[in-house]
């Protein structure tokens, strides 16, 4: 007696269900009709949002700035400054040949205490008395966003950084200066006022 031979059975009917989120379901084509008027209305709102430009710039040219400069100093910018053997406060009032308050935000002092042990010298460094302390109210301690925002509100400052997404930033907004490190001293870009920086 030999073994019997079992088949497979190729169509086999299941019934298959819907899915709840399918598009043939006439709720889902309801909540699809009012999705896509709602990001219709808010791209109308988007586009009649225009800015409101300073009135202290005649054109490119900042009226704002003027000595005694506030100077917005970023992180990076205190740990290559240390690194580079350049005394801040001077080594401004020599690129700048005026006076220069350097102000520190609370989200510089955030990040650079987040930094730890090995960043103390520029935590000390910024909590020098000559350096203003500007209070941040929103929430959050990311430095850049900080910076650029206040930049946006205030066209009276200039920016000590050497990051090139927050330079690419704050060169979008028109009127604000940025210094960075350059070959072992401080210089500036967009100041036609500033006679000590060395021009490239």
């Amino acid at each position: 007696m030999g073994k019997q031979k079992k088949t497979r059975k190729f169509a086999v009917a299941q019934k298959k269900l819907i899915s709840a989120k399918d598009t043939r379901i006439t709720k889902n084509q309801e909540t699809q009709v009012k999705k896509s008027r709602e990001i219709e209305e808010h791209k109308g709102e988007a586009e009649n949002h225009v800015d409101q430009t300073p009135t202290a710039m005649f054109f490119q040219y900042n009226t704002q700035l003027g000595p005694p400069y506030h100077v917005l100093v970023d992180t990076n910018f205190i740990n290559f400054s240390i690194k580079n053997k350049l005394e801040i406060y001077k080594s401004m009032m020599d690129c700048l040949l005026a006076k220069c308050i350097p102000c520190v935000t609370d989200c510089v002092m955030a990040e650079l205490e987040k930094l730890g042990e090995k960043y103390r010298l520029a935590l000390r460094l910024a909590k020098d008395p000559r350096f203003e302390r500007i209070p941040c109210s929103h929430t959050g301690t990311y430095a850049d966003d900080c910076l650029v925002q206040r930049c946006q509100q205030h066209r009276c400052y200039i920016v000590a950084t050497c990051d090139k997404d927050l330079k690419r930033r704050l060169r979008k907004i028109p009127g604000v200066p940025i210094m960075y490190v350059h070959s072992r001293k401080y210089s500036i870009e967009r100041m036609p006022e500033a006679f000590g920086a060395p021009k490239f």
